[in-house]
């Protein structure tokens, strides 16, 4: 019993030694996002590093840029994810399991690889650096990651619902749309919020496709940083957590979801 409780306290501390050194920067900055002092010194509670970053034009044009590819790749790798994940769930043809294994590869291989290969591409097809690139380039890497989440959830379908579809009189376009679809459709949700949340915080690849009028705001904290640290760098990022966190919690809800 003794050793069992010494195990317990030993694992205990670990894990909260750990918790501690991942999240307590995070933490930090966020605290600190809120004080008066441009310095590392609390002072008292201030909102004027938020107000500072709502009057900066540059900060505010990031945003709008990442959120402009950040929903575009969204959408556009949902719908190709799904429809790729649907077809090699329910067809068996010659070359499945080297196509299964490319789409793996975004996910695997290193992002400064991908990165490399992307902007090689788009110089060999002479297509200029800009927005256009940079969604097509978090489409190619946003794409893998809805797959993989549709077919885990395509993987505990029971298609009897179909046959039962089916022989009611239904269609194949009735079936998919009223019975196929509604159950898939946490795990189409998931994939695309997690798309979201990856490609709004991306920034190696983005940093080699994007050009001229294309900064992203993962671009814009980088060059701040570069320059100077203030707590207006600290705001922007707070903003930029919150809601990739809460992103990710409800991609990760709606994949448990077993209903």
């Amino acid at each position: 019993m003794r050793t069992r409780a010494l195990s317990r306290w030993f694992l205990f501390s670990e894990s909260t030694l750990v918790y501690i050194f991942l999240y307590a920067p995070i933490a930090i900055l966020i605290i600190y996002s809120f004080n008066t002092s441009k310095y590392a010194i609390w002072e008292g509670f201030s909102w004027q590093w938020y107000e500072t970053l709502l009057n900066d034009d540059l900060v505010l044009r990031a945003l709008k840029n990442s959120l402009i590819v950040a929903l575009v790749s969204t959408i556009i790798s949902t719908l190709i994810g799904t429809l790729a994940a649907l077809g090699m769930q329910r067809f068996e043809f010659r070359g499945k399991g080297a196509i299964d294994g490319i789409f793996y590869l975004p996910v695997i291989i290193p992002e400064i690889v991908m990165a490399a290969s992307l902007v090689i591409f788009f110089g060999f097809i002479r297509f200029t650096l800009g927005m256009t690139t940079v969604i097509l380039a978090h489409i190619a890497f946003c794409v893998s990651y809805v797959i993989i989440v549709v077919r885990a959830r395509l993987e505990g379908f029971d298609k009897t619902l179909e046959e039962a579809a089916m022989d009611l009189g239904a269609n194949e376009f009735q079936t998919f749309f009223k019975v196929t679809l509604p159950v898939i459709a946490p795990g189409i949700l998931s994939g695309a919020l997690l798309a979201f949340t990856i490609s709004i915080d991306d920034y190696i690849i983005t940093s080699f496709v994007a050009g001229v009028g294309s900064t992203t705001l993962p671009l814009q904290i980088y060059s701040m940083v570069k320059t100077k640290v203030t707590p207006e760098i600290n705001a922007v990022s707070t903003l930029l957590l919150i809601p990739t966190i809460l992103l990710i919690v409800i991609a990760d809800r709606l994949q448990r979801e077993k209903k």
